[in-house]
């Protein structure tokens, strides 16, 4: 494990049943930086964060947090440390905002140690940082896509762990409200110091809010590393012809100044 990543992935494979998705993946995840990971449908970006996040078993290879076996950790023990956002959360029909970001603080829950006031605290602050704190007593099913987001956001911040992970925390929404989703996100990095791993499908978006890419392609139907570094060093027309099959220029973007996407 290098000096600037405490967590970390090696010779991983993973499998649905007998068929195989990826093998000898390693990935090092760098701290206080926002990772995208992006690739084609079906090469095993979600399946990889799952199984980073001890959510799925690994046929081959390991995963350690802080020089510790992930596999072999408590989930709760984990989830102090690890914050794991899947694809279309669903809440109980009228759960009020409040009560589902209360949620995250239930691995620091305990029989000897139930809601505390640093409890309370970390769920404010979480609504803060989302700019949620006015929708606290509405239900979830009231709210619009990106409000939504937001909350889900905010509960897995409320869990108060350095690295969180959002399997693809944009889909279904439009434009507008994947780049509110993705500026919060880019927010909490780059001012707060935390680290983040996206799932992300818009090449665009990921190129413009990440600091860091890693592109996962299909190599004779297996999920593999293909590139990663930084955005402007990673996209190419040759990857993109490559990894995803499309024919495209990649020009400056006039607003970021990173790598933008233009298909022929």
């Amino acid at each position: 494990m290098t000096a600037d990543s405490r967590l970390q992935a090696t010779g991983v494979e993973l499998r649905y049943g007998s068929h195989v998705i990826s093998t000898g993946l390693d990935l090092e995840v760098l701290d206080g930086e926002f990772t995208a990971v992006v690739g084609p449908n079906g090469c095993g970006k979600s399946t990889l964060l799952r199984a980073m996040s001890h959510l799925l078993p690994l046929q081959a290879g390991s995963v350690h947090l802080d020089g510790r076996d992930v596999h072999a950790m408590r989930r709760r023990d984990l989830a102090r440390l690890l914050g794991m956002l899947p694809q279309s959360p669903i809440a109980p029909e009228g759960l009020l905002v409040s009560d589902l970001v209360a949620r995250g603080r239930h691995p620091h829950q305990a029989w000897f140690r139930q809601w505390s006031s640093d409890d309370e605290e970390h769920v404010y602050e979480a609504l803060r940082l989302t700019h949620v704190e006015d929708l606290a007593d509405r239900t979830i099913d009231s709210l619009s896509g990106g409000q939504r987001q937001r909350v889900w956001i905010s509960m897995v911040l409320a869990q108060n762990t350095d690295i969180l992970f959002l399997d693809e925390p944009t889909t279904y929404l439009d434009l507008s409200h994947s780049i509110e989703v993705l500026e919060l996100v880019h927010g909490l990095s780059r001012d707060h110091n935390r680290t983040v791993v996206m799932v992300l499908h818009d090449l665009n978006l990921a190129a413009r809010f990440s600091d860091h890419m890693v592109v996962i392609g299909a190599v004779d139907g297996q999920g593999v590393i293909c590139a990663e570094g930084a955005p402007a060093a990673v996209i190419t027309p040759k990857l993109l012809g490559d990894v995803f099959d499309l024919d495209a220029e990649v020009i400056t973007d006039p607003v970021s100044g990173g790598p933008l996407i233009v298909p022929r």
